[in-house]
């Protein structure tokens, strides 16, 4: 058993992991940037360690920084939250060339599915449905006409290291595709420093469902169905909910299946999310997060399950103290991504929070590190709290969300809040009739960016 771990993140994920080793009677370390010094997650752990200042290329991202706090606390273990250097394979082995050990996935594995290339190819060759489109990198333009002409318009370009929407461009013609191609390379080049892209058929009405998988890293893995990620604004999710409600039993038991058996095939370990775009009954795969996701309270509340607890568990080396045969789902779990971002352009408002608070009751769960007086600093992302309710039924659980977002109170920065009390009012919000466009489009109409 770890004595101690070290978190390498901040904010609300921070937090959520540093809760989670308490209550397994182990001690926490919270590292943070000068600007984080009086954050939640800095006052709860049990030390701290200051590893820079506020940009996180000098702090949060300065692996040199994060192995001198392990070994200055005498840290076992890494736990790296979401973001930041959680997918970062070359992380992942300075850990463990350092004795430490890394808890989430192998470097191997984050390798592979960091490349979506190669990802793509790797789940193909495990049995797991892929979009039509290219085998690997498009060379240029020509090669790029030759295979839409097979592959039928539209189509989506992307970066092979891309990530969070950027690198990806659709053409709905011939006509676009050189210009879609051209500027897809560009911003893949500026983002990643990796200019290779490639081209997939482009649904036009598909919805995001991600399955949830959990392995030992040994063979065996399981999953704990899905979860309808499907309303974004510019390829971000603003909520997501579980189970999805456009998947029937048989489905969830099909698609469950596959990934569970891809991840027992590669011996996964740790928490890992498979995401697909599903249209007509059909699953497509688009690519797998090799970490703990930012919604995985809805998982957490339909299964009862401690999936950071699950974590810390297997990366010691234990079995999962669940099996598929346990794993049953109970009720209906829907989470709101709460932004400290101003209507209508979404634009970011860091600031001083006078006042804060949590809504509670039955079936509500507040994922934040907010506090009266808390500054929030303008170096990271504006997410500041994960609303999370949980019910019987998927009509129950949205009457919850609305009476929660009711209850809740952040003033002193301007918030995203509205948006949803807005959705909520929505009659294909309340039917579950909406796919991975629709708020794109409600925005347009609604608050007219």
């Amino acid at each position: 058993m770890f004595d101690k771990i070290l978190v390498a993140n901040r904010g609300e994920i921070a937090l959520r992991v540093i809760r989670a080793a308490r209550e397994m009677g182990i001690r926490s370390v919270a590292v943070h940037s000068t600007a984080d010094a009086d954050a939640m997650h800095v006052r709860m752990a049990d030390e701290t360690v200051c590893i820079g200042p506020p940009s996180s290329s000098e702090s949060y991202l300065s692996i040199p920084a994060i192995i001198a706090a392990c070994e200055v606390t005498g840290a076992q273990a890494v736990h790296p939250g979401y973001g930041f250097l959680s997918e970062n394979a070359n992380f992942v082995q300075i850990v463990e060339d350092h004795d430490l050990t890394f808890i989430g996935p192998s470097a191997e594995h984050i390798r592979i599915m960091g490349d979506k290339i190669t990802a793509k190819d790797t789940m193909k060759a495990l049995g797991v449905p892929c979009v039509p489109g290219s085998e690997g990198g498009i060379a240029d333009v020509a090669a790029a006409k030759a295979l839409c002409a097979e592959v039928g318009y539209p189509v989506i370009v992307k970066a092979t290291a891309g990530g969070g929407g950027r690198g990806m461009k659709v053409a709905r013609d011939e006509g676009e595709l050189e210009r879609a191609f051209l500027t897809a390379r560009s911003e893949a080049k500026a983002a990643f420093g990796n200019d290779e892209v490639y081209i997939e058929k482009y649904l036009t009405t598909p919805r995001h469902i991600e399955v949830q998988v959990f392995g030992d890293g040994k063979g065996r893995a399981v999953h704990l169905g899905e979860r309808d990620c499907s309303l974004q604004r510019r390829h971000q999710k603003v909520l997501e909910e579980a189970p999805g409600p456009c998947i029937t039993d048989e489905e969830r038991a099909r698609i469950g299946a596959i990934c569970a058996d891809a991840c027992a095939n590669i011996n996964y370990r740790g928490a890992g999310t498979i995401e697909f775009l599903y249209e007509n009954g059909e699953f497509f795969f688009i690519e797998m997060n090799t970490r703990l996701q930012v919604e995985h309270p809805v998982t957490e509340a339909i299964f009862g399950v401690d999936l950071v607890r699950e974590q810390i568990r297997v990366a010691e080396g234990l079995p999962m103290s669940f099996t598929q045969e346990e794993l049953a789902i109970n009720g209906h779990a829907i989470e709101v991504r709460i932004n400290a971002e101003k209507l209508p352009d979404f634009a970011p408002r860091p600031g001083t929070i006078t006042q804060f608070h949590a809504p509670g009751g039955l079936g509500v769960r507040m994922d934040s590190a907010l506090y009266d007086g808390y500054r929030i600093p303008p170096y990271y992302d504006s997410l500041i709290a994960k609303l999370i309710v949980h019910g019987a039924d998927r009509d129950t659980a949205l009457r919850r969300l609305a009476r929660a977002l009711g209850e809740l109170i952040v003033d002193g920065v301007d918030t995203t809040v509205p948006l949803f009390h807005a959705l909520l009012q929505e009659e294909d919000i309340r039917s579950g009739n909406y796919n991975i466009h629709w708020l794109e489009h409600w925005l347009e109409t609604n608050l007219r960016e």
